[in-house]
């Protein structure tokens, strides 16, 4: 099936040229109506941002404000643990070029959200679809609660698509990962986003509580693992990855980076997951700090004893791999289980992990980090885990009913088909979207390196720089 999917040919009438001329039309027209709009707008009197009548309403909601952008610089934080991560590994030839995109995909999401992404997610909705109000944040946007609510969204968009960066890292062209990062930012995020969390058609099926996912197993995590696979199809593996057909493991250059990458994720999380209250004065925040840090030691837990009893020495980088995907399990069902479930989800989490990481290989599918099996395959297990292990004690998203019931605790299978439905349309919308973009891209341009600039090392050959002067570049 994979081999189908990923040598799937465009139509030779997409014409680089034709493409092109597409592209620019539709930039000036555009762009045209914008200024249009800018120019036809009183700006200044938009709205008022001041934030008086917020404090009229709710004395307290100077604390909520905190909260939240204290979550949303600690969400931030995550892009370092991520860029420490994959630079660690990963070789040290490819260890700028990894930095760079960690960089630049934040920046880049975060421009594109601001013009569109924002909008489409939760602008008023269009027949459940799709956001229609809010580009640029202008009009009615431009309020002290919008701009909250957008600086720690626009975190959450950057995280979907810095996850790429692994599963496609050491051979990508970096204008193609440039290219993708906008378009995750205004269009593959916040589209799914919507129907999540935008008042969408998934937040509403007729089953249990509705399609739910309290800060992003699904439209984060499994959005961005997924979206990986598809770029990672149409790469192919790197050079020297399978010999005679087999798979071969290419060691990354610091086992010390990746495990300061792993503990600067979990710390961040707490902000992620907790973060997702939107408000200081939801006490369930204990609750949610307590399962996010239990499922991420038993998923680490499990992942190293799962590959101790296998290689007779336990792995340190599935172990690490192994924390993470119990981050990623419980971050859709955090606020809704009880700690001991948090255990459970996150022990399976581990071992699903090291399982994803060796399937894949068998498969021919090369991904450096395990970004597809960390947060695409316990993506969907966290989705899934919420319609198995919510207690009933919490609603949806806040203490007011309706309250959120799973299979083991009498809700029936209404809340496990809705989490079922959503993760099928996450894989869906992610994988699709993600091929359709690293094609198009591949088509025009081509999204891989020359086989001289992989071996010599994407630091020099795109970027010219070393990370590490002084020490040659000696690895393949």
């Amino acid at each position: 099936m994979f081999e189908k999917i990923w040598s799937l040919k465009l139509p030779e009438k997409i014409t680089k040229n034709r493409v092109l001329n597409w592209v620019g039309k539709g930039s000036l027209i555009f762009m045209l109506t914008w200024f249009a709009r800018l120019a036809t707008s009183d700006l200044a009197l938009a709205a008022d941002p001041s934030g008086a009548g917020t404090l009229a309403e709710n004395p307290a909601a100077s604390v909520d404000y905190v909260w939240v952008i204290i979550c949303a610089a600690l969400v931030f934080l995550m892009q370092a643990g991520f860029a420490m991560v994959e630079g660690g590994f990963c070789r040290r030839k490819n260890t700028a070029n990894l930095m760079m995109k960690n960089l630049m995909d934040f920046c880049m999401t975060s421009l594109s959200y601001l013009a569109v992404g924002f909008a489409f997610m939760f602008g008023a909705s269009k027949a459940g679809i799709i956001g229609t109000s809010g580009w640029f944040l202008l009009g009615e946007a431009y309020d002290v609660n919008t701009y909250l609510l957008f600086v720690f969204q626009v975190m959450f968009a950057a995280t979907a698509a810095t996850i790429v960066a692994g599963a496609v890292a050491e051979r990508i062209k970096w204008k193609a990962y440039f290219i993708y990062s906008i378009v995750v930012g205004a269009v593959i995020y916040p589209i799914y986003g919507h129907w999540v969390w935008g008042g969408g058609w998934l937040s509403t099926l007729p089953f249990g509580a509705g399609h739910l996912d309290f800060a992003g197993s699904g439209a984060v995590h499994m959005l961005g693992g997924f979206v990986g696979l598809a770029g990672a199809m149409v790469l192919g593996p790197r050079f020297g990855k399978y010999v005679n057909g087999k798979p071969r493991a290419i060691p990354g250059h610091s086992i010390s980076l990746a495990t300061l990458g792993a503990f600067l994720l979990w710390f961040g999380w707490f902000g992620f997951n907790a973060g997702s209250t939107l408000a200081a004065s939801e006490l369930r925040i204990s609750i949610i700090a307590t399962t996010t840090t239990m499922s991420a030691a038993a998923g680490a837990f499990t992942a190293m004893l799962f590959t101790w009893i296998k290689n007779k020495k336990p792995d340190v980088g599935m172990a690490i791999n192994g924390s993470l995907a119990g981050l990623v399990a419980i971050t859709a069902g955090c606020a809704w289980v009880q700690g001991w479930s948090a255990v459970v989800i996150g022990a399976i989490a581990g071992v699903l992990v090291v399982l994803g990481v060796y399937f894949f290989d068998k498969i021919g599918i090369d991904d450096p980090v395990g970004a597809v099996s960390v947060h695409g395959i316990n993506g969907i297990w966290g989705l899934l885990a919420v319609g198995i292990f919510a207690d009933g004690t919490y609603g949806i998203y806040t203490t007011e009913a309706p309250r959120v019931i799973g299979l083991l605790y009498g809700g029936g299978w209404g809340q496990l088909a809705a989490q079922g439905i959503g993760a099928a349309v996450c894989f869906g919308w992610a994988l699709g979207l993600g091929l359709l973009t690293f094609k198009i891209m591949d088509k025009l341009m081509g999204i891989r390196v020359s086989p001289q600039d992989e071996l010599k090392g994407l630091d020099i050959s795109e970027h010219g720089t070393n990370a590490y002067p002084g020490l040659p570049y000696t690895e393949v």
